[in-house]
């Protein structure tokens, strides 16, 4: 992993830093989702007093960690303790299950932490280009909305027309929010995502090397 990738990886130096490593077991298909999410806390975790930096890190199919570092472990703990970090924490619950949590003292721990998984991603992913997510969004709303109009709606022509219209929605978006959407989310990830999942190629290829 490019260490120059993890976000501020010294802003000075301390007798007693303590690097914090939080492992996660992924949900299958949500990966990207957890990615962005684990950057997302880390952005956050930059704006608390003595943080260092910081880092996700992929270590397996679903195994995923998120590193931080402080400049002692008072100001550690005040990140663990606030009200913002359970709120990320809240957020993060339909992404990953926290698997593990180790709290580790001193400089070298730091440097272990980044390279004894050279294949780990730091990167933030870049969103799919719009186009794809048109494509994504279009394949699942037209399906419901067809058989819909073909099947359901000519047996409510006498319902009002905003009655049906509002019928529509509803049943449309939660078919689209709860079945379609996830599932042609996981079968087009390889294709929205390409950079993640050309990362997560190169470490499985190099675990199988190992």
């Amino acid at each position: 992993m490019n260490i120059n990738s993890s976000l501020s990886v010294f802003r000075g130096v301390t007798r007693n830093p303590v690097t914090v490593t939080v492992a996660y077991r992924v949900v299958p298909g949500r990966e990207a989702e957890f990615h962005s999410w684990g950057w997302g806390v880390l952005r956050a975790t930059a704006q608390e007093p003595g943080f260092l930096g910081g880092g996700v890190l992929v270590d397996g199919e679903a195994e995923w960690h998120v590193v931080y570092r402080f400049t002692s472990e008072g100001s550690a703990l005040a990140w663990d303790n606030s009200v913002e970090r359970a709120d990320w924490q809240a957020r993060g619950e339909t992404l990953a299950r926290e698997t593990g949590r180790r709290t580790v003292r001193g400089s070298k721990a730091w440097f272990e932490s980044l390279t004894e998984n050279p294949s780990a991603t730091a990167a933030a992913p870049r969103p799919p280009p719009k186009w794809k997510l048109w494509f994504v969004n279009m394949s699942a709303v037209f399906p419901p909305v067809l058989i819909f109009n073909l099947l359901v709606l000519p047996y409510l022509g006498d319902f009002n027309p905003l009655i049906r219209t509002l019928f529509l929605c509803l049943a449309v978006t939660a078919i689209v929010t709860w079945i379609l959407m996830p599932r042609l989310q996981r079968f087009f990830k390889k294709w929205l995502y390409p950079p993640l999942q050309a990362i997560r190629g190169r470490h499985k290829r190099r675990a199988a090397q190992g």
